[in-house]
């Protein structure tokens, strides 16, 4: 083209190649999707926390409302050897660290030796009533096995360690990241100490953040 005084109009020359830019925006797109699958995929990351579970009254709940505190999950039976002693223990365990920083979740089950036989309203019951139970409690389930539930599948495969008989004890953290377990011969007593030192832990970093 030819301009008013007859010279050669000149267009500025691009200082990258136009050919380069396609595959540059492709590559820039593809990293970006990486980069949000990644995210998804560590967000999705289960954690006892990220279940729902029914509680004792038949409504569905998540355990979402405990994160950030620690729980100890405990296969309950009402008609066991184990108890008395476990019921006392653990609503005294309720009652010294309990509800803020820690709660004890009870799952009633029938699995062994048929020792949980009654109804969810009958279970509360007698917990309530018996012991003075405060702490929550859900609604009757399977713990071991392929019927498990899969907040107890989760429990299982983050230990390695199966219910056996009532009153397993699973201590969980504040990520929701289980902490170790203990059969029914291990007392609440002795577990004690582990609790308490991750409900002081909790405490400490929230003084700090002050």
């Amino acid at each position: 083209m030819l301009d008013p005084e007859g010279s050669v109009e000149h267009q500025p020359a691009s200082s990258f190649p136009k050919v380069l830019l396609i595959p540059l925006a492709m590559l820039l797109a593809i990293a970006a999707l990486v980069l949000l699958a990644f995210s998804a995929t560590r967000q999705k990351e289960p954690d006892f926390y990220t279940f729902k579970v029914v509680n004792i009254r038949g409504k569905l709940v998540s355990l979402e409302k405990y994160r950030g505190s620690v729980s100890l999950v405990v296969n309950v039976a009402s008609e066991c050897g184990y108890t008395d002693s476990h019921y006392k223990a653990l609503q005294q365990l309720q009652r010294d660290l309990g509800p803020y920083h820690f709660n004890v979740l009870a799952f009633p089950c029938n699995q062994f030796g048929q020792q949980e036989p009654d109804t969810n309203k009958e279970i509360e019951s007698f917990a309530r009533k018996t012991y003075g139970a405060s702490f929550p409690m859900f609604s009757k389930i399977t713990v071991s096995g392929a019927g498990a539930i899969p907040a107890f599948k989760y429990l299982i495969a983050s230990t390695g360690e199966e219910p056996t008989w009532n009153f397993w004890k699973y201590l969980v953290d504040p990520n929701g990241k289980v902490v170790k377990a203990w059969d029914s011969t291990v007392s609440v007593e002795e577990i004690r100490p582990h609790v308490t030192e991750l409900v002081r832990k909790i405490i400490l970093k929230k003084k700090d953040e002050l």
